[in-house]
C-alpha cells in the first residue's frame, strides 16, 4: 500500500524495559514547554478584541470599527498592520531563536535549552505585562518569542528520546496537550479580565504568561538530561545509567548499543547542517519542511490567533466572541487526549488521513455559510440557530486537527531524524513553523478583507493537498525506535531508493550478533 512501512510490534525490537512512573513523570515535566507556545496563542486574540487595549495602543483600530465610512465591510474591521505586527512579531523572534537553539541544544543539552526558553518567555511576559508604549510592548513580544523557539526546538526533541517506542507518541503529544491547555487557560483568563473596571485587565493577562515561563525554568533544573544528548557530550558510562533508570531495568545491552553507534555515527559529522542535504536524508528534510508548512496552512491560527476577532467579526457579541473562544478551547483539550489514546494504538497516518477529511469539510461547511450569510460585504446577520451552528463547524475543525495535525506535526518530525541530523531537522521543523506562523499572523486580516469568505475556502484547498501528500508519502512510524526508522524509510514505494543498504544492513548485521 502507498505510504505503508515497516512497524515493531510489542516493545519493538527486542528491547528490554517497561514504562516506568520515572520516565513519564519526567516527560510530563518536559511538556509544559506547550504551555508557553499555547498560553501566547490563546491570549494574544483576546487581547487584540479588547476594547481599552486597541484604544491604548491601536486607537485606528476603533477608529475604523466606529466609523463604518472608513472601512469597505465588516471584514475589514480589524484590518491592521500594526495589530497584527503585535501578534506576528512573536514568532519571527520564534524563527532566529531557533537556530540558536540548534546548536545550544546540541552541544549543551536538551535542559539548558528550556531554562533559556523559560527564561526569555519570563522577561518579555513581564515586559508585556507593564508596558506602556508599543515598542516596548514588541519587545516583549520579541522575547516571549525568544522562549517559544528555544522550547518547541528542546522539548519535542527531549521527549521524543527518553520516551520507549511503544508509547512515543502518546508522550510526545503531551507536549501538545500543554499547548492546548495553554490555549484554554488563556482563554478563561481573557473571559475574565475583559469585566476588570478600569480597563487595565489586559495587563493580567499578558503578565500572567509569566506562570507557564516560571514552570518551564524551574522544571528545567529538576529534569535529567537523555542518555542521547549525555552520550552526544561524551559521558558513555553516565548516559548508560540514565537509559537504565528510565527503563527500570539493568537490561538496556541492545538499546544501549544503538545509541552508541548512532552517537558514534553523529560524531563523524561536523556540520549537521551540511549533513542534512546529503540524499540519504532526504526523507527527514523533505518531510521537516513540509510537515510544519502543512501545518500553518490548514488555516487553525486563524482560529487560535484571532478567534475572539473572527467571532466578533462574524457578529457575536464582546462577551459572546471570548465565550466562543473558550468553547472551541475546551474541544482542542478534548480532542488532543483522543490523540493521545489513539497515536500508539492505531497510528500517525490514520489520524492525519481522518483529521485532514474532516477539516477539508468543516471548513468548505463553514465558507459556505459565511457567504449565504453574510455575502460580499458581511453585512448580514445571525439568528442563535446561525451562531450556533457556525460554533459547532467550527469545533468541528479545531476537534480535527486537535487530533491530528496539530500533535502530529511536532510528533513526527521530532522521531524521524538519526542523531546526527536531530538538533538541525528539529530546528528546521521549529523555523518552517514559525515563518507560516508568522506570515499567517501577519497577513490574516489582511486576507479576511480581502478574499472575505473565500478565505476559509483557500485554506481546505490546502488541506486537500497535505492529505494526498500524506497518503503517499508518510510511512507509519508506530512503535518504531527512534535509532531504527532507516528501516521504515528503506521499505517505503518512494523514499526506499534514498537509503543505502548499508544504513540497514549494517544494523541488521549488529543486531545479530548482538542476539547470537
Amino acid at each position: 500500500m502507498a505510504g505503508g512501512g515497516f512497524v515493531a510490534q510489542g516493545g519493538g525490537f527486542g528491547y528490554e524495559g517497561r514504562v516506568t512512573t520515572f520516565v513519564v513523570c519526567t516527560c510530563l515535566i518536559a511538556a509544559t514547554g506547550g504551555l508557553l507556545f499555547g498560553y501566547d496563542l490563546g491570549i494574544s486574540g483576546g487581547v487584540t478584541s479588547m476594547e481599552p487595549f486597541l484604544k491604548k495602543f491601536f486607537p485606528s483600530v476603533l477608529e475604523k470599527q466606529s466609523d463604518a465610512a472608513k472601512h469597505e465591510s465588516e471584514y475589514c474591521k480589524f484590518d491592521s498592520e500594526l495589530l497584527t505586527l503585535f501578534t506576528s512579531s512573536l514568532y519571527l523572534a520564534a524563527l532566529i531563536a531557533s537556530f540558536f537553539a540548534s546548536v545550544v541544544t546540541r552541544i549543551f543539552g536538551r535542559k539548558i535549552s528550556m531554562f533559556i526558553g523559560g527564561l526569555a518567555f519570563l522577561i518579555g511576559s513581564i515586559l508585556n505585562g507593564i508596558a506602556m508604549n508599543v515598542a516596548l510592548l514588541i519587545i516583549g513580544r520579541l522575547l516571549l518569542g525568544v522562549g517559544v523557539g528555544f522550547a518547541n526546538q528542546s522539548v519535542p526533541v527531549y521527549l521524543s528520546e527518553m520516551a520507549p517506542a511503544r508509547i512515543r507518541g502518546a508522550l510526545n503529544i503531551a507536549f501538545q496537550m500543554a499547548i492546548t491547555i495553554g490555549i484554554l487557560v488563556a482563554g478563561l483568563i481573557n473571559y475574565g479580565t475583559v469585566k476588570i473596571e478600569g480597563g487595565w485587565g489586559w495587563r493580567v493577562s499578558l503578565a500572567l504568561a509569566a506562570v507557564p515561563a516560571i514552570v518551564m525554568t524551574v522544571g528545567s533544573f529538576i529534569l535529567p538530561d537523555t542518555p542521547n544528548s549525555i552520550l552526544e557530550r561524551g559521558h558513555t558510562d553516565k548516559a548508560r545509567k540514565m537509559l537504565q533508570k528510565i527503563r527500570g531495568t539493568q537490561h538496556v545491552d541492545a538499546e544501549f548499543q544503538d545509541l552508541i553507534d548512532a552517537s558514534e555515527a553523529a560524531k563523524k559529522v561536523d556540520h549537521s547542517w551540511r549533513n542534512i542535504l546529503q540524499p540519504r536524508y532526504r526523507p527527514q528534510l523533505v518531510l521537516c519542511i513540509l510537515i510544519p508548512f502543512f501545518q500553518q496552512l490548514t488555516g487553525i491560527n486563524v482560529i487560535m490567533f484571532y478567534a475572539p476577532v473572527l467571532f466578533k467579526t462574524l457578529g457575536f457579541g464582546d462577551d459572546a466572541s471570548l465565550m466562543s473562544a473558550v468553547i472551541s478551547g475546551i474541544v482542542n483539550v478534548v480532542a488532543t487526549v483522543v490523540s493521545i489514546y489513539s497515536v500508539d494504538r492505531f497510528g500517525r497516518r490514520i489520524l492525519f488521513l481522518e483529521g485532514g477529511v474532516q477539516m477539508i469539510i468543516s471548513q468548505i461547511a463553514v465558507g459556505i455559510m459565511i457567504a449565504v450569510k453574510f455575502g460580499i460585504n458581511g453585512d448580514g446577520d445571525l439568528t442563535r440557530a446561525d451562531a450556533n451552528l457556525l460554533l459547532f463547524l467550527i469545533c468541528a475543525y479545531v476537534a480535527a486537527f486537535a487530533w491530528s495535525w496539530g500533535p502530529l506535526g511536532w510528533l513526527v518530525p521530532s522521531e524521524i531524524c538519526p542523531l546526527e541530523i536531530r538538533s538541525a531537522g528539529q530546528a528546521i521543523n521549529v523555523a518552517v513553523n514559525m515563518i507560516f506562523t508568522f506570515i499567517i499572523a501577519q497577513v490574516f486580516l489582511a486576507m479576511l478583507c480581502h478574499m472575505k469568505f473565500g478565505l476559509f475556502f483557500f485554506f481546505a484547498g490546502f488541506v486537500i493537498i497535505m492529505t494526498i501528500f500524506i497518503h503517499f508519502f508518510l510511512p507509519e512510524t508506530k512503535n518504531v525506535p527512534i535509532e531504527e526508522m532507516n528501516k521504515v524509510w528503506k521499505q517505503h514505494w518512494f523514499w526506499g531508493k534514498y537509503i543505502p543498504d548499508e544504513a540497514v544492513i549494517g544494523k541488521n548485521r549488529k543486531v545479530e550478533q548482538r542476539d547470537a
